[in-house]
């Protein structure tokens, strides 16, 4: 059970929170769990569906964006977006099982999405402190700025919803991950 209240309904949650949840609903036809959770901060929810929505819109692709999904969760230990991440890896962005164990290992299957893959992870494990030639290795992997930009802020959007749902321990409404083998 979630260490603070989820609300049970899209109503029972503050009236400033609602008409974001009702367009959740409407957009993946469900409000999981950490949308709702979150709607106890009308604040946050509204600052998270910005920029979960802006980087949705964005130039990285949806693979890439789970591909880094993924990888933030795992390290983060985050078992949440774990589940949440590889539905939408399996479902929505088409990715096959080989790719997932990869991305949640920190790697890709995919030479140019490997690189990406690569930078958001050393973003994460050395706090954003990344030398020169990180940001040079990815750009000649063929990344853009505007892709490089993105890379670092889907590690945040991630950080940010991995942090949530650890502290405040979500119920999981996805189908659980397995663990990966050591």
């Amino acid at each position: 059970m979630s260490r603070i209240n989820t609300p049970a309904t899209i109503s029972d949650a503050p009236e400033a929170s609602q008409a974001s949840l009702k367009a959740v609903e409407a957009s993946i036809g469900s409000v999981p769990n950490l949308f709702r959770l979150v709607a106890n901060s009308p604040a946050a929810l509204e600052g998270y569906l910005g920029l979960n929505g802006a980087l949705g819109n964005g130039v990285l692709s949806a693979a890439t964006r789970e591909r880094i999904a993924l990888a933030m969760a795992e390290i983060n230990s985050c078992d949440y977006c774990l589940a949440a991440h590889t539905y939408l890896a399996t479902n929505v962005a088409n990715l096959t099982v080989s790719e997932i164990i990869a991305n949640r290992k920190g790697e890709s299957t995919d030479v140019k999405a490997n690189a990406a893959v690569h930078f958001a992870v050393e973003i994460a494990t050395k706090r954003g402190h990344v030398a020169a030639e990180s940001v040079e290795k990815v750009r000649a992997a063929g990344y853009t700025e505007a892709e490089i930009v993105e890379i670092i802020a889907h590690v945040a959007l991630n950080t940010l919803t991995n942090y949530m749902n650890s502290v405040l321990d979500t119920d999981i409404d996805f189908p659980r991950a397995d663990k990966l083998s050591a």
